[in-house]
């Protein structure tokens, strides 16, 4: 197929009489859509209050078992009394 006959093919398909929209095929799209959007926002609000929680109860956790200090020495009793 060379360009003209391209061109006219187009020409062909744009001068169609579009077909016509059915009349509540908007406003289901803009509930279905609104719906997709609230859920959509709520999920992101879950998440962010699940990774909230969890970096809390982290914070709860490294301040009650404190991992960075070393723990007591098993091998030698302390030296006490001298």
């Amino acid at each position: 197929m060379n360009r003209a006959q391209r061109e006219a093919a187009v020409r062909r398909i744009l001068e169609q009489v579009p077909v016509p929209v059915p009349p509540g095929l908007h406003a289901e799209a803009v509930r279905r859509g609104s719906r997709l959007l609230r859920r959509r926002l709520l999920a992101h609000r879950l998440l962010w209050l699940l990774l909230c929680a969890a970096a809390v109860a982290f914070t709860v956790w490294a301040l009650r078992a404190q991992p960075w200090v070393e723990p007591p020495s098993q091998t030698t009793p302390p030296l006490t009394g001298w």
